[in-house]
């Protein structure tokens, strides 16, 4: 299933820097987003560097947040790229296919 159907991204960017906070819709889930959403799942994913990707476990929150640095192509103002918003780059985390247990849901 894709990330979307369990989840939602708020997301931002400063300079060449995106955050992606990725957050459960169900406190359930939450397990599920933690195993499936590593450092190199999600730099993969994105086409980032593992080495570029930081993650920030919320689990009061049931969210995780990612720190991508060199994300934008130079960032916001200085690319020629339309999608180099960080929104774009959530709105993207979120097609990623995570793996469901159908039994646990």
């Amino acid at each position: 299933m894709k990330l979307r159907e369990i989840a939602h991204a708020r997301t931002g960017d400063k300079g060449d820097i995106t955050n992606i906070a990725v957050i459960a819709y169900r406190a359930e889930d939450w397990a599920l987003l933690e195993a499936a959403l590593t450092v190199e799942a999600v730099g993969d994913f994105l086409g980032a560097g593992a080495g570029k990707v930081r993650r920030y476990a919320l689990p009061q929150l049931h969210a995780l947040n990612f720190v991508i640095g060199d994300a934008l192509t130079g960032g916001v103002t200085r690319s020629l790229a339309l999608d180099a918003h960080g929104k774009c780059r959530g709105a993207s985390l979120l097609d990623m296919q995570v793996q469901v247990d159908p039994t646990a849901r």
